[in-house]
């Protein structure tokens, strides 16, 4: 029996320092070449809210507030991608 190929959707983000050091096109090029779809693309300032429930899982470790002064340095690139499990091909 053969595990069917499910077609998802999921997110990642750009982070501070990627986006700095140019990296984006090299990015988006990658999940091109593993065969995803750009789905949406959007430049965003985060913001303490958001950081707190997308980062819920780390809220009380003792990184959890260098991590949100990171991530509020610059803007980030936030990018759905599409395609056969998307989500094990981005990881």
């Amino acid at each position: 029996m053969t595990k069917q190929k499910i077609k998802e959707k999921t997110l990642i983000i750009i982070k501070p320092d990627a986006f700095q050091r140019g990296l984006l096109g090299e990015i988006i090029h990658r999940f091109e070449d593993k065969g995803l779809k750009l789905a949406g693309i959007k430049m965003v300032q985060l913001s303490d809210v958001l950081l707190d429930k997308h980062y819920a899982q780390h809220k009380g470790k003792h990184f959890f507030e260098k991590l949100k002064k990171f991530m509020k340095l610059l803007p980030v690139v936030l990018m759905v991608w599409e395609g056969l499990e998307s989500v094990r091909v981005a990881r």
